[in-house]
């Protein structure tokens, strides 16, 4: 993973993407709890610990800042207008069956080797920071071709996070309480400072 990692000496511009909004609710959990509310809910939180805990470490901005539909080409879009270093898309999973843990998606792109490298490096560092301190099983890094992160890739390291299943019923039941938003939010952030600015 270290090699992955890259220094930065200058503050740096993040995207915080909370997926869905709006008329789109993405997945609802077993106790009716909605994957948009969390991924907002967890972004406001990120953004704030990064100005309170970090003192505004990084430049940080979202897609979104209340329930709204945003189109996903506008979301690549604001990425490119603020010329975003680092893109991270937040979700939650969903499953048929009891499926739990959390996984980091990257493009699966043939050509952006550089890119694809530090997103790899971003989405372990994150992976090893939220399932060591929150005790959410490990699923890994995966690859696909969603278009957030197609539309990102050639420009900056682009993650999406699928922060484990509402499904499930003890995860869904995590996220009804502010402490655990505030702890996932927390380790996203601190797997981001790790990997993007001491190289650990």
């Amino acid at each position: 993973m270290l090699q992955f990692c890259v220094i930065f000496g200058q503050q740096k511009v993040i995207i915080i993407d909370p997926g869905h909004g709006g008329k789109d609710t993405g997945a609802i959990g077993t106790n009716s709890i909605q994957e948009k509310d969390v991924s907002l809910s967890i972004a406001k939180e990120i953004i704030r610990l990064n100005e309170t805990l970090l003192n505004n470490e990084f430049d940080m901005y979202s897609t979104r800042y209340m329930d709204t539909l945003i189109s996903l080409s506008d979301r690549s879009r604001l990425a490119k207008i603020l010329n975003a270093d680092v893109l991270v898309s937040l979700h939650c999973n969903a499953s048929a069956n009891s499926s739990k843990g959390i996984d980091v998606y990257v493009h699966n792109t043939q050509t952006e080797e550089e890119n694809l490298k530090k997103s790899i490096g971003m989405g372990l560092s994150i992976l090893e920071e939220s399932t060591q301190k929150l005790g959410f099983k490990k699923r890994g890094v995966q690859f696909a071709n969603f278009q957030v992160l197609r539309e990102n890739i050639a420009f900056r390291p682009s993650i999406l996070i699928e922060m484990g299943f509402v499904t499930n019923p003890d995860e869904a039941d995590y996220f009804l309480k502010p402490k655990n938003i505030r702890a996932m939010a927390l380790a996203i952030l601190i797997g981001l400072y790790n990997c993007l600015n001491t190289g650990l």
